[in-house]
């Protein structure tokens, strides 16, 4: 039997992934999020473990990281028969992914001020 070491959030990066899902960012990308900025690259079973995320859970994120361009994805050639493994690392560095965040976010702020000002036009 092969042994794996099996890596688990600290206080710290269970702090930070709170404070992304207080932003708004969904549960499963925020630990994903911040599971890959403290790996280099990993497995989607990888994650499960170390995200106590199931694995459609990591699908979903898989999906939303690429569509935003944060994620990449390698094929490691199987030793036997069956569907090569894949590795996921971030494809930028999380300071970036974070500053994409913010600007997200003010953006959506801005918008629902400017609602809230045509609102008072009416008024």
């Amino acid at each position: 039997m092969k042994q794996q070491s099996v890596m688990y959030f600290t206080e710290k990066e269970e702090e930070f992934a709170n404070l992304l899902m207080k932003i708004g960012t969904p549960r499963n990308v925020a630990k994903m999020l911040v599971f890959l900025a403290n790996s280099s690259e990993a497995t989607s079973r990888q994650i499960e473990r170390g995200t106590d995320l199931r694995q459609p859970e990591v699908s979903i994120a898989i999906k939303y990281l690429a569509q935003q361009n944060w994620i990449k994805c390698r094929d490691i050639p199987s030793e036997k028969k069956g569907r090569p493994m894949k590795n996921y690392s971030l494809a930028l560095p999380i300071k970036q992914i974070i500053t994409a965040i913010e600007k997200e976010k003010k953006d959506n702020l801005n918008n629902q001020i400017a609602l809230v000002g045509k609102m008072r036009d009416y008024l």
